[in-house]
């Protein structure tokens, strides 16, 4: 898998996600990661569904992942939750 087939999710719109991650299917791809922390967590489940439901009827979800990452904040150290979606043809 090349760093290419990565969708970092973050505030923008879902469907702004959905076009990238279908973008990248149409380019060759295998293989798509969406990964997102926080907040974005939702929206990245929602990129997958919409994507494999509306879109990419011949996508499956491969694995998931979760995990905890620390961030160095100006506050101190934080924990922030972190998500990664994996969908392959």
């Amino acid at each position: 898998m090349a760093e290419d087939d990565v969708v970092f999710v973050g505030s923008k719109p879902v469907m702004n996600y959905v076009l990238a991650v279908v973008t990248q299917f149409n380019s060759g791809a295998g293989e798509v990661k969406i990964m997102a922390r926080g907040r974005a967590i939702s929206r990245a489940v929602d990129v997958a569904e919409v994507s494999r439901s509306r879109f990419l009827g011949d996508v499956q979800v491969k694995d998931i992942q979760i995990s905890t990452e620390t961030l160095n904040t100006d506050r101190g150290e934080t924990n922030v939750s972190a998500i990664e979606i994996t969908l392959s043809k």
